[in-house]
């Protein structure tokens, strides 16, 4: 082999180490988180803690973009999730509808579904609650009340998890709401204006009037700390049982070494003195679920999510 010949291989190796040695880097750059909802509750939270251990960690800015739909649900910062580049620079902090509900609306983008789980980190504290002046205590009090008067519901939007769930207690105790409206925050500002008459949302968002407001049930499997005597929607109707939980999401394609780069600094959060103050503060549970069991739950999820469907359609 001639000098020449010798030297330009070695140039192509030594590029080709260098090219391996760039991949290996991750991350390099600057790495955002999307959170599909307007800054200020759980998920929004602990993103931003999972973003400030990610910058800590490798030493790169991040980002946390909050990116609502306007009433429509979560499903536009899912797109923009789904249209970015396979390599975890944008990573999604998705509720349960992305995966279970997502795929089922027609959005191209979202199905098939295009995202793997890295891990779940919330369950909500999420309620169904009423202005404290409401003539009744309870959902029995609510359903006898609405076979009277007209009563409106406000939530996240109507293909959502909580509203459907919401809708189905409501029908497995013999009534119906008047009319909904879909809104990007429900709190006290929602009741005191007397926009609707019932809201499903996060205990967080009532938290500053929760003294002044009826907690009716919570959605989910176990009872919430700060509401220990408010009954849960499993509790009134068996089939109804479904946790609305949030977890990081990537794109499938992400490759396995930066997932696991993200994995490690979410669970170590999670974990955190930080994390685990404000799940006490606010009843949420914190937690760090693998991606393995999100993938189950996801599969359950759906399945319960599909019986909720036809218990509505009849």
């Amino acid at each position: 082999m001639s000098n020449f010949m010798k030297s330009v291989t070695a140039m192509a190796l030594a590029l080709a180490a260098a090219a391996g040695s760039a991949q290996a880097e991750y991350p390099e750059k600057p790495v955002e988180f999307v959170v599909p909802w307007p800054p200020g509750d759980l998920e929004d939270v602990l993103t931003r803690m999972i973003a400030e251990d990610f910058s800590e960690t490798y030493g790169v800015p991040t980002a946390v973009v909050n990116k609502p739909g306007g009433g429509g649900g979560p499903f536009p910062g899912a797109i923009e999730v789904a249209n970015a580049p396979a390599d975890g620079y944008t990573i999604g902090s998705f509720i349960i509808a992305i995966p279970v509900v997502g795929p089922q609306l027609g959005i191209p983008e979202l199905n098939p579904d295009p995202f793997v789980p890295l891990g779940n980190f919330l369950t909500y504290p999420f309620v169904i609650a009423v202005a404290g002046d409401a003539p009744y205590d309870d959902m029995a009090g609510l359903a006898a009340h609405a076979q009277e008067n007209d009563v409106v519901l406000g939530h996240f939007g109507a293909p959502l998890v909580p509203t459907q769930v919401t809708m189905g207690l409501a029908s497995e105790l013999g009534f119906s709401y008047a009319s909904d409206a879909a809104f990007d925050a429900l709190d006290c500002n929602t009741l005191a204006s007397g926009d609707v008459d019932v809201i499903n949302t996060t205990l967080q968002l009532i938290l500053p009037c929760l003294d002044d407001v009826k907690v009716l049930a919570s959605i989910g499997g176990e009872r919430i700390s700060l509401t220990p005597d408010t009954p849960t929607v499993a509790e009134l109707a068996p089939d109804l049982n479904v946790s609305l939980w949030n977890g990081l999401f990537v794109h499938a394609d992400t490759p396995q070494d930066v997932q696991d780069k993200i994995i490690a600094v979410a669970e170590k959060t999670m974990m955190s003195e930080r994390a685990q103050a404000l799940a006490a503060e606010t009843g949420a549970l914190v937690y760090w679920q693998p991606a393995d069991e999100v993938a189950s739950q996801i599969k359950a999820d759906i399945k319960t999510m599909g019986a909720i469907e036809a218990m509505l359609a009849n």
